[in-house]
């Protein structure tokens, strides 16, 4: 294990810290690590395949609970940077009865390029199937790289054709499978799982490990947004140092609990019918008059004109 992280900046230790975060080197650099490591050549798209709903969190639990399998694909979509992948950017279009995944920035991952890709299409091959419970209907994978020597696993796992050598990464399935109900759908279950997502989401580039532990804290809290005694002792530091810590960096306890209630807000408003005094409440307000106030202050508008006409 102490192998697969080495020179990465990764510990072991991290795998059990929830408030851990690895970067998109350090994810890349893990990448190389069990390519020379495995003792055989089809490793990602056994490790990929070897992927479970509660590997991917919250995330997981969002997809696999969403009404149908367009409402999960879309969400997806929205969130992929939580799945970590190793290409972060993907496009999808439908052309006829054909709906294409595309992944672009390729030439960011080099030679940990192929290793990259079966790891995450094997993987996302056995999350949507789980979403569905029933095998995905792939119809083609399309790699920029010339085959590799288990070139014939491939089809075995994704049950397809495969063109190796193209100028594009793809991803072709029916697009009839975007209409397919989802066995394990609730909508609450889905709605609260995508709110916290679009909370996480909420953190910036380039923002503070300590900013991260303390969304990271807020979001395992009993009380969604806790005070910054309560946060600071879970963190194990003093309140003064916690507040000094941010200040070093231009933040505050406040700014990052706003942004997380903001985002929140916001999706309860254009994706719910809850009443604007019931939304006050979900955010933390002690009342409807002190979250519009503040709502204005962060959006320039009211609630009630914010939330799109039904």
């Amino acid at each position: 294990m102490h192998d697969l992280f080495a020179r990465t900046g990764v510990t072991v230790d991290q795998l059990e810290d929830v408030h851990a975060r690895i970067s998109h080197r350090q994810r890349l650099a893990i990448y190389r690590n069990a390519k020379k490591l495995a003792k055989r050549p089809d490793i990602g798209l056994l490790a990929g395949a070897r992927q479970r709903i509660s590997d991917y969190g919250i995330y997981g639990y969002a997809m696999v609970s969403s009404r149908t399998f367009g409402d999960a694909l879309m969400f997806s979509l929205d969130h992929v940077t939580m799945a970590g992948p190793a290409v972060r950017q993907i496009s999808f279009r439908i052309d006829g009865t054909t709906a294409i995944l595309r992944s672009h920035g390729l030439d960011t991952l080099g030679d940990v390029l192929p290793f990259a890709a079966e790891f995450w299409r094997s993987s996302m091959t056995s999350l949507f199937s789980r979403v569905l419970e029933a095998p995905f209907p792939t119809r083609r994978m399309v790699f920029p790289f010339p085959p590799p020597v288990h070139w014939r696993n491939y089809e075995r796992m994704f049950n397809c054709p495969i063109d190796f050598g193209a100028e594009t990464m793809e991803w072709h399935f029916h697009a009839d499978v975007l209409g397919q109900l989802c066995p394990n759908a609730n909508p609450i279950t889905a709605k609260i799982c995508q709110q916290v997502c679009d909370v996480v989401l909420t953190e910036s580039p380039g923002e503070p490990e300590l900013a991260r532990k303390i969304r990271a804290a807020c979001l395992n809290s009993p009380n969604r947004f806790p005070a910054a005694s309560e946060t600071a002792s879970e963190l194990g530091l003093s309140v003064r140092t916690l507040h000094r810590k941010l200040a070093d960096n231009g933040l505050s306890y406040q700014s990052i609990l706003d942004g997380m209630r903001r985002a929140l807000a916001t999706e309860l408003l254009e994706n719910t019918h809850m009443a604007i005094d019931q939304v006050a409440e979900r955010v933390g307000f002690a009342d409807a008059t002190s979250f519009r106030k503040a709502f204005k202050k962060w959006t320039g508008h009211s609630p009630s004109d914010f939330r799109p006409r039904r």
